[in-house]
């Protein structure tokens, strides 16, 4: 998974001391219901994965959703591959005793040499890859999960015509501000979603999901400009 010169501006945040450890305060202001997002995604793969399933989880820097799954999940092991190497350490910090039940690769997702996995998670990360990157990242996913496997990816994904667009990035800016985000910098997080972020359509990436030999494309989140799938490779 290579980030695409649009969004170096957020792989560079993300290797900020200061930002990362601000990280986990941004996402549950920006993202409704983002906790049980991750709870929802720890149902859907647990649909078909065993108690002791191997879980890999591609964008893993900070930990999040890392230590929502651990913790609800006791015999799951996990790999989780990010390119920040700051934000992976963040993760360190933030899982503490969990650590022993999880590996962390600094990379991209083909720096994962192993395969077979039982399911695969890919949330808030797919949004920063335009097509074509994406449909590859979706692919290298799919080769290292068994038959059948389950994978959740969650992201932002709105309509893009252009007055549609305009309205959900408003709306995007102003549901953090009614979270209680700092005002200038939720528009100013709008902006820069604007400029650097590959927003597609929600029916434009269900079709990458197929391309990408995924089948039973679900959709199971949708929340203002964000939505979930549930896929099986």
């Amino acid at each position: 998974m290579r980030t695409e010169d649009g969004s170096k501006h957020f792989l560079a945040a993300f290797s900020d001391p200061a930002a990362v450890a601000r990280y986990a305060e941004g996402p549950p202001r920006f993202v409704p219901g983002f906790h049980d997002l991750h709870r929802m995604c720890g149902v859907m793969l647990a649909e078909r994965a065993p108690e002791n399933a191997r879980v890999l989880v591609v964008g893993a820097g900070g930990g999040l959703e890392l230590k929502a799954l651990a913790q609800a999940h006791p015999g799951w092991t996990f790999v989780g591959v990010d390119p920040a190497g700051e934000m992976l350490r963040g993760a360190q910090r933030l899982l503490g005793p969990l650590n022993d039940r999880i590996e962390l690769v600094e990379g991209y997702v083909e720096d994962v040499a192993e395969r077979d996995f039982d399911a695969a998670t890919c949330l808030l990360t797919l949004h920063f890859l335009g097509h074509d990157e994406r449909l590859r990242t979706e692919r290298e996913i799919r080769r290292r999960l068994k038959p059948g496997a389950p994978f959740v990816a969650a992201h932002g994904s709105f309509p893009q015509d252009p007055g549609q667009r305009d309205a959900w990035l408003d709306r995007y800016a102003a549901f953090a501000i009614a979270s209680g985000f700092d005002p200038v910098q939720a528009r100013g997080a709008r902006d820069a979603v604007a400029a650097s972020v590959n927003m597609i359509a929600p029916a434009e990436d269900e079709a990458i999901l197929r391309e990408a030999g995924f089948t039973d494309v679900t959709l199971f989140y949708a929340a203002f400009t964000w939505r979930g799938w549930a896929a099986y490779a």
